[in-house]
């Protein structure tokens, strides 16, 4: 499997390698899926787009593969509200693509929030120096979901 730019190894074996885990075809399925991904995947959604090639890896192994692959910092993981974790993998090696999120509470639609306006980042870079120095923490990523009804439900309305 390349990497996202087609050269070379994938960008993730390293990563594998230097926190003592093997790379199984199960865990380069589960990649795969989530690298091609136009949506954030639930661990079934997972299942069901790699058991069909791979029939020998299961549900639980999708569950215990996707932990592993948060804790390595390779997948980021959501609680939008709706009682399933939803995955999204962290945008490769070189820089990732940062966005927010906007929650519809009503249907759970879930958009990517990406076009900042310059107030936007000048209060999270403010927040973020002031949240390391208050607590000596050195902040390398964070997660923002905004929660409401989206224009389609309101139209419903």
């Amino acid at each position: 499997m390349p990497r996202r730019d087609g050269a070379g190894p994938v960008w993730w074996h390293g990563r594998f390698r230097g926190c003592g885990y093997r790379i199984t075809a199960g865990r380069e399925a589960i990649l795969g899926v989530l690298m091609i991904a136009e949506k954030h995947l639930s661990a079934e959604d997972v299942y069901n787009k790699v058991h069909p090639a791979n029939p020998a890896v299961g549900l639980t192994t999708i569950y215990r593969t996707l932990e592993i692959l948060v804790n390595m910092g390779l997948v980021f993981k959501f609680d939008f509200g709706d009682g399933r974790a939803r995955y999204e993998l962290v945008e490769g090696s070189k820089k990732s693509h940062h966005h927010h999120h906007l929650v519809c509470t009503k249907c759970m639609r879930i958009i990517d929030y990406t076009e900042f306006i310059n107030e936007e980042i000048e209060l999270l870079k403010t927040t973020e120096k002031g949240l390391s120095k208050k607590y000596g923490f050195d902040i390398t990523s964070h997660i923002i979901q905004f929660y409401g009804i989206c224009s389609v439900c309101q139209k419903g309305n």
